[in-house]
């Protein structure tokens, strides 16, 4: 059982240059999380319980189409057998209703929380006919280990080492946005569900590419061809909430 760590929620930027990997886990303390690691601009947004700088998620509205269109044609790999899929045929592109929820990357404590939750929702997707497509930056194997330790259903998981999905949808991505952005702050007001989330987390999962964990994700429900929601993640750990993941998907009618 690993022991949850600020350290284990990204590596650290000097590990990113060192070619032995972090510790599987340290000693947790959240006010001395707040008072030593954190900046003071995420310090003062941690004890005020809100992230200033957080993006309010939109339906749709601005969001490049271009780019929504081209996503059809990028591959990723399933978890389940290691395939390659176009994305276009992971649900129907007439009417069929998916939530696409992109992880940061396998190793990410923070995404084995958010994937907890999402696995959890999975029976209420399921009765209202959505499918759930869950993607993170990684290799297959590395998405097992998730899938194994959690667990997440296999069927619902999918790899992409090479962030071509994010690339494609403009998602965030670089070292500021990883371990400064203040919306991060919000990790901290969901300890309990993270601390859970992990109880088996193992760091093996992070890509073996450590410029992979610089990567942000972001939550997409689309019917068909049409988005109907986006939402990039400003920050690690800036999720989506799942009550307007629910408000989206009851509110259209599945064929």
């Amino acid at each position: 059982m690993a022991t949850l760590s600020f350290s284990s929620l990204s590596p650290s930027p000097r590990s990113l240059l060192s070619s032995s990997p972090p510790p599987d886990s340290l000693p947790l303390s959240i006010s001395r999380l707040r008072r030593r690691l954190l900046p003071p601009a995420i310090r003062r947004t941690a004890a005020m319980g809100s992230s200033p700088s957080a993006v309010r998620a939109s339906r749709s509205s601005g969001f490049d189409t271009t780019a929504v269109d081209a996503l059809g044609d990028v591959s990723i790999l399933a978890a389940s057998t290691g395939e390659s899929v176009f994305f276009r045929d992971l649900w129907d592109q007439n009417e069929g209703m998916a939530v696409v929820a992109l992880l940061r990357h396998f190793g990410c404590p923070c995404c084995w929380e958010l994937a907890s939750v999402l696995k959890d929702a999975k029976p209420r997707f399921d009765s209202a006919g959505v499918k759930l497509i869950a993607v993170g930056v990684g290799t297959p194997d590395k998405a097992c280990i998730l899938a194994d330790r959690l667990p997440f259903p296999l069927d619902c998981l999918y790899a992409d080492p090479d962030r071509k999905a994010y690339d494609v949808l403009g998602l965030y991505y670089g070292l500021s946005r990883t371990f400064f952005n203040p919306a991060s702050a919000k990790v901290f007001s969901r300890f309990d569900s993270l601390k859970k989330a992990v109880k088996n987390y193992t760091i093996a999962a992070t890509p073996d590419d450590r410029a992979s964990v610089l990567q942000q994700g972001g939550m997409f429900v689309f019917k068909g061809k049409q988005l109907l929601y986006a939402r990039k993640d400003e920050g690690t750990g800036d999720h989506a909430p799942l009550d307007e993941i629910f408000d989206v998907c009851c509110k259209v009618p599945v064929a």
